[in-house]
Protein backbone atom coordinates (compact mmCIF):
# COMPACT_ATOMS: atom_id res chain seq x y z
CA UNK A 1 0.00 0.00 0.00
CA UNK A 2 1.27 3.45 -0.85
CA UNK A 3 2.27 5.59 2.10
CA UNK A 4 0.05 8.30 0.64
CA UNK A 5 -3.10 6.18 0.86
CA UNK A 6 -5.30 6.36 3.95
CA UNK A 7 -7.56 3.49 4.92
CA UNK A 8 -8.62 4.62 8.38
CA UNK A 9 -8.24 7.55 10.76
CA UNK A 10 -7.95 7.79 14.52
CA UNK A 11 -8.02 11.33 15.90
CA UNK A 12 -7.45 11.28 19.64
CA UNK A 13 -8.67 14.87 20.10
CA UNK A 14 -12.11 14.17 18.61
CA UNK A 15 -14.91 11.71 19.23
CA UNK A 16 -15.52 9.26 16.40
CA UNK A 17 -19.27 9.14 15.68
CA UNK A 18 -19.37 6.83 12.69
CA UNK A 19 -17.04 4.95 10.41
CA UNK A 20 -18.88 4.51 7.13
CA UNK A 21 -17.91 2.72 3.96
CA UNK A 22 -15.66 5.61 2.94
CA UNK A 23 -15.98 8.39 5.53
CA UNK A 24 -14.90 8.70 9.15
CA UNK A 25 -17.14 11.21 10.94
CA UNK A 26 -16.09 13.02 14.13
CA UNK A 27 -17.90 15.34 16.53
CA UNK A 28 -16.31 18.81 16.68
CA UNK A 29 -18.87 20.64 18.83
CA UNK A 30 -22.64 20.86 19.24
CA UNK A 31 -23.14 22.33 15.77
CA UNK A 32 -20.31 20.95 13.62
CA UNK A 33 -18.88 17.65 12.42
CA UNK A 34 -15.62 16.74 10.74
CA UNK A 35 -15.99 14.40 7.76
CA UNK A 36 -12.73 12.72 6.76
CA UNK A 37 -12.86 11.10 3.32
CA UNK A 38 -10.52 8.11 3.34
CA UNK A 39 -9.17 6.19 0.37
CA UNK A 40 -11.40 3.21 1.14
CA UNK A 41 -13.51 1.97 -1.72
CA UNK A 42 -16.65 -0.15 -1.55
CA UNK A 43 -18.23 -2.27 -4.24
CA UNK A 44 -21.39 -4.36 -4.00
CA UNK A 45 -21.76 -2.86 -0.49
CA UNK A 46 -18.48 -4.42 0.68
CA UNK A 47 -15.39 -2.44 1.68
CA UNK A 48 -12.34 -3.61 -0.24
CA UNK A 49 -9.03 -4.07 1.59
CA UNK A 50 -7.16 -2.19 -1.15
CA UNK A 51 -7.16 1.62 -0.98
CA UNK A 52 -7.45 3.89 -4.02
CA UNK A 53 -4.70 6.47 -3.61
CA UNK A 54 -5.87 10.13 -3.73
CA UNK A 55 -9.52 9.06 -3.86
CA UNK A 56 -10.39 10.91 -0.66
CA UNK A 57 -8.83 14.10 -2.01
CA UNK A 58 -10.77 13.82 -5.29
CA UNK A 59 -14.09 13.26 -3.53
CA UNK A 60 -13.48 16.18 -1.17
CA UNK A 61 -12.43 18.58 -3.93
CA UNK A 62 -15.29 17.64 -6.24
CA UNK A 63 -17.88 17.85 -3.47
CA UNK A 64 -16.60 21.33 -2.61
CA UNK A 65 -16.77 22.30 -6.30
CA UNK A 66 -20.37 21.15 -6.68
CA UNK A 67 -21.55 22.47 -3.30
CA UNK A 68 -20.37 25.93 -4.36
CA UNK A 69 -21.64 25.67 -7.92
CA UNK A 70 -25.13 24.47 -6.98
CA UNK A 71 -25.66 26.47 -3.77
CA UNK A 72 -28.22 28.68 -5.52
CA UNK A 73 -30.52 25.63 -5.82
CA UNK A 74 -30.31 24.41 -2.22
CA UNK A 75 -28.06 25.26 0.75
CA UNK A 76 -25.58 22.62 1.89
CA UNK A 77 -23.72 21.61 5.02
CA UNK A 78 -20.18 22.60 3.97
CA UNK A 79 -18.38 25.17 6.11
CA UNK A 80 -14.82 24.77 4.85
CA UNK A 81 -12.30 22.28 3.48
CA UNK A 82 -9.38 24.47 4.56
CA UNK A 83 -7.65 22.93 7.60
CA UNK A 84 -6.26 26.35 8.57
CA UNK A 85 -9.84 27.56 9.09
CA UNK A 86 -10.81 24.60 11.28
CA UNK A 87 -10.51 24.28 15.08
CA UNK A 88 -7.08 23.72 16.59
CA UNK A 89 -7.91 20.12 17.53
CA UNK A 90 -8.19 19.38 13.79
CA UNK A 91 -5.21 21.49 12.76
CA UNK A 92 -2.97 19.38 15.00
CA UNK A 93 -3.60 16.50 12.58
CA UNK A 94 -3.21 18.53 9.39
CA UNK A 95 -0.60 16.22 7.86
CA UNK A 96 -3.11 13.37 7.85
CA UNK A 97 -6.30 15.34 7.24
CA UNK A 98 -5.38 18.11 4.77
CA UNK A 99 -7.11 17.83 1.41
CA UNK A 100 -9.56 15.13 2.51
CA UNK A 101 -11.58 16.79 5.27
CA UNK A 102 -14.77 18.83 5.43
CA UNK A 103 -15.97 20.85 8.40
CA UNK A 104 -19.75 20.72 8.10
CA UNK A 105 -22.87 21.83 9.91
CA UNK A 106 -24.67 19.09 11.79
CA UNK A 107 -27.96 17.93 10.31
CA UNK A 108 -30.58 15.31 11.00
CA UNK A 109 -30.04 13.22 7.87
CA UNK A 110 -33.06 11.67 6.16
CA UNK A 111 -32.77 7.86 5.86
CA UNK A 112 -33.24 8.02 2.09
CA UNK A 113 -30.79 8.16 -0.80
CA UNK A 114 -32.15 10.37 -3.58
CA UNK A 115 -31.08 8.63 -6.76
CA UNK A 116 -31.64 10.38 -10.09
CA UNK A 117 -31.25 8.39 -13.30
CA UNK A 118 -30.83 10.04 -16.67
CA UNK A 119 -29.70 6.90 -18.49
CA UNK A 120 -30.76 3.26 -18.33
CA UNK A 121 -27.88 1.45 -16.65
CA UNK A 122 -26.94 -0.61 -13.60
CA UNK A 123 -29.75 -1.96 -11.44
CA UNK A 124 -32.20 0.19 -13.40
CA UNK A 125 -31.29 -1.62 -16.61
CA UNK A 126 -31.64 -5.00 -14.88
CA UNK A 127 -35.07 -4.06 -13.50
CA UNK A 128 -36.18 -2.76 -16.90
CA UNK A 129 -35.14 -5.99 -18.62
CA UNK A 130 -37.12 -7.99 -16.08
CA UNK A 131 -40.26 -5.89 -15.65
CA UNK A 132 -40.22 -2.88 -17.97
CA UNK A 133 -40.24 -0.67 -14.85
CA UNK A 134 -37.55 1.15 -12.92
CA UNK A 135 -38.55 1.82 -9.31
CA UNK A 136 -42.19 2.32 -10.17
CA UNK A 137 -41.54 4.29 -13.37
CA UNK A 138 -43.02 2.57 -16.42
CA UNK A 139 -40.63 3.12 -19.33
CA UNK A 140 -41.23 2.72 -23.08
CA UNK A 141 -40.54 -0.64 -24.67
CA UNK A 142 -37.41 -1.26 -26.70
CA UNK A 143 -34.92 0.86 -24.75
CA UNK A 144 -31.28 -0.21 -24.90
CA UNK A 145 -28.64 -0.46 -22.20
CA UNK A 146 -27.09 2.97 -21.47
CA UNK A 147 -29.83 4.76 -23.43
CA UNK A 148 -30.73 8.29 -22.39
CA UNK A 149 -34.18 8.56 -20.85
CA UNK A 150 -36.66 11.07 -22.23
CA UNK A 151 -36.69 12.77 -18.82
CA UNK A 152 -34.61 11.98 -15.72
CA UNK A 153 -36.40 9.91 -13.08
CA UNK A 154 -36.28 10.07 -9.28
CA UNK A 155 -35.69 6.58 -7.83
CA UNK A 156 -35.13 6.71 -4.06
CA UNK A 157 -33.57 3.95 -2.00
CA UNK A 158 -33.08 3.13 1.64
CA UNK A 159 -29.77 4.16 3.17
CA UNK A 160 -27.70 1.38 4.71
CA UNK A 161 -24.35 1.85 6.46
CA UNK A 162 -23.88 -1.91 6.20
CA UNK A 163 -25.43 -4.34 3.76
CA UNK A 164 -27.49 -3.46 0.73
CA UNK A 165 -29.51 -0.35 -0.01
CA UNK A 166 -32.96 -1.21 -1.33
CA UNK A 167 -34.83 0.61 -4.08
CA UNK A 168 -38.20 1.87 -2.89
CA UNK A 169 -41.09 3.68 -4.53
CA UNK A 170 -41.91 7.35 -4.12
CA UNK A 171 -45.05 6.28 -2.25
CA UNK A 172 -42.88 4.41 0.26
CA UNK A 173 -40.68 7.49 0.59
CA UNK A 174 -43.78 9.59 1.43
CA UNK A 175 -44.65 7.09 4.16
CA UNK A 176 -41.19 7.62 5.69
CA UNK A 177 -40.72 11.37 5.20
CA UNK A 178 -44.18 12.78 4.50
CA UNK A 179 -45.59 14.40 1.37
CA UNK A 180 -43.96 17.82 1.66
CA UNK A 181 -40.41 16.62 2.35
CA UNK A 182 -40.63 13.96 -0.35
CA UNK A 183 -41.82 16.51 -2.91
CA UNK A 184 -39.03 18.90 -1.94
CA UNK A 185 -36.19 16.39 -2.14
CA UNK A 186 -37.55 14.92 -5.39
CA UNK A 187 -37.78 18.26 -7.19
CA UNK A 188 -34.49 19.49 -5.73
CA UNK A 189 -32.67 16.29 -6.71
CA UNK A 190 -33.96 16.52 -10.26
CA UNK A 191 -32.99 20.19 -10.51
CA UNK A 192 -29.50 19.51 -9.16
CA UNK A 193 -29.02 16.65 -11.60
CA UNK A 194 -30.27 18.57 -14.63
CA UNK A 195 -28.02 21.55 -13.99
CA UNK A 196 -24.98 19.41 -13.21
CA UNK A 197 -25.59 17.21 -16.26
CA UNK A 198 -25.78 20.21 -18.57
CA UNK A 199 -22.57 21.67 -17.15
CA UNK A 200 -20.72 18.33 -17.30
CA UNK A 201 -21.77 17.73 -20.89
CA UNK A 202 -20.02 20.96 -21.79
CA UNK A 203 -16.90 19.49 -20.17
CA UNK A 204 -17.23 16.25 -22.22
CA UNK A 205 -18.61 14.12 -19.40
CA UNK A 206 -22.00 12.42 -19.27
CA UNK A 207 -23.46 12.10 -15.77
CA UNK A 208 -25.54 8.98 -16.27
CA UNK A 209 -26.94 8.92 -12.75
CA UNK A 210 -26.14 10.16 -9.26
CA UNK A 211 -27.40 10.18 -5.70
CA UNK A 212 -27.94 12.96 -3.18
CA UNK A 213 -28.64 13.01 0.54
CA UNK A 214 -30.53 15.64 2.51
CA UNK A 215 -31.21 16.51 6.12
CA UNK A 216 -32.55 19.24 8.42
CA UNK A 217 -30.17 21.67 10.07
CA UNK A 218 -30.68 23.11 13.54
CA UNK A 219 -33.04 25.78 12.16
CA UNK A 220 -35.24 23.20 10.46
CA UNK A 221 -34.05 24.07 6.95
CA UNK A 222 -33.56 21.19 4.51
CA UNK A 223 -29.97 21.13 3.26
CA UNK A 224 -27.81 19.00 0.96
CA UNK A 225 -25.37 16.83 2.94
CA UNK A 226 -22.72 14.13 2.54
CA UNK A 227 -21.10 14.39 -0.92
CA UNK A 228 -22.18 15.75 -4.28
CA UNK A 229 -21.64 14.42 -7.81
CA UNK A 230 -18.42 12.50 -7.21
CA UNK A 231 -17.13 9.36 -8.97
CA UNK A 232 -18.32 7.41 -5.91
CA UNK A 233 -21.89 8.69 -6.00
CA UNK A 234 -22.31 9.02 -9.77
CA UNK A 235 -21.67 7.32 -13.06
CA UNK A 236 -19.40 9.50 -15.23
CA UNK A 237 -18.97 8.53 -18.88
CA UNK A 238 -16.82 10.19 -21.54
CA UNK A 239 -19.06 12.01 -24.01
CA UNK A 240 -16.77 11.10 -26.88
CA UNK A 241 -17.61 7.64 -28.15
CA UNK A 242 -20.88 7.34 -26.23
CA UNK A 243 -23.21 4.87 -27.92
CA UNK A 244 -26.26 3.17 -26.37
CA UNK A 245 -26.70 -0.56 -26.59
CA UNK A 246 -23.68 -1.52 -24.48
CA UNK A 247 -21.88 -0.68 -21.27
CA UNK A 248 -19.80 2.50 -21.38
CA UNK A 249 -16.23 3.27 -20.33
CA UNK A 250 -16.28 5.33 -17.16
CA UNK A 251 -14.42 7.71 -14.85
CA UNK A 252 -15.90 6.15 -11.71
CA UNK A 253 -15.72 3.00 -9.62
CA UNK A 254 -17.54 0.95 -12.24
CA UNK A 255 -14.02 0.05 -13.39
CA UNK A 256 -13.49 -1.73 -10.04
CA UNK A 257 -16.92 -3.38 -10.18
CA UNK A 258 -16.14 -4.71 -13.67
CA UNK A 259 -12.91 -6.27 -12.41
CA UNK A 260 -14.66 -7.87 -9.43
CA UNK A 261 -17.39 -9.30 -11.66
CA UNK A 262 -14.74 -11.44 -13.34
CA UNK A 263 -13.75 -13.11 -10.05
CA UNK A 264 -15.21 -16.14 -8.34
CA UNK A 265 -16.57 -14.04 -5.46
CA UNK A 266 -20.07 -14.22 -4.02
CA UNK A 267 -20.14 -10.45 -3.27
CA UNK A 268 -20.17 -11.05 0.47
CA UNK A 269 -17.54 -9.93 3.00
CA UNK A 270 -14.65 -10.28 3.11
CA UNK A 271 -14.06 -8.61 -0.22
CA UNK A 272 -10.98 -9.61 -2.22
CA UNK A 273 -7.98 -7.35 -2.69
CA UNK A 274 -7.58 -5.79 -6.11
CA UNK A 275 -4.26 -5.75 -8.01
CA UNK A 276 -2.07 -2.65 -7.88
CA UNK A 277 -2.62 -1.94 -11.56
CA UNK A 278 -6.41 -1.89 -11.09
CA UNK A 279 -6.08 0.45 -8.10
CA UNK A 280 -3.70 2.76 -9.97
CA UNK A 281 -5.94 2.83 -13.04
CA UNK A 282 -8.89 3.74 -10.80
CA UNK A 283 -6.91 6.63 -9.29
CA UNK A 284 -6.17 7.83 -12.83
CA UNK A 285 -9.87 7.79 -13.71
CA UNK A 286 -10.86 9.72 -10.58
CA UNK A 287 -8.18 12.35 -11.22
CA UNK A 288 -9.30 12.69 -14.84
CA UNK A 289 -12.92 13.20 -13.75
CA UNK A 290 -11.74 16.02 -11.47
CA UNK A 291 -9.64 17.60 -14.23
CA UNK A 292 -12.42 17.50 -16.80
CA UNK A 293 -15.13 18.82 -14.47
CA UNK A 294 -13.12 21.57 -12.76
CA UNK A 295 -10.75 22.44 -15.60
CA UNK A 296 -7.64 21.94 -13.45
CA UNK A 297 -5.47 19.19 -12.02
CA UNK A 298 -5.90 18.22 -8.40
CA UNK A 299 -3.15 19.79 -6.31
Amino acid sequence: MSAAALLQTSIADLQLIRRGKVRDVYAVDDTHLLIVVTDRISAFDCILPTPIERKGAVLTALSKFWFQKLAHIVPNHLVTTDIEHMPEAIQRHSEELAGRSMLVRRAEVFPIECVVRGYLVGSGWKDYQRTGDVCGHRLPEGLRESEELATPIFTPSTKAEEGHDENISEAQTREILGDDVTAFIRETSLQLYREAREYARGRNIIIADTKFEFGRDSSGQIILVDEALTPDSSRFWPLEGYAPGKSQPSFDKQFVRDYLEQLDWDKRPPAPAIPAEIAEATTTRYLEAHRLLTGKDLQ
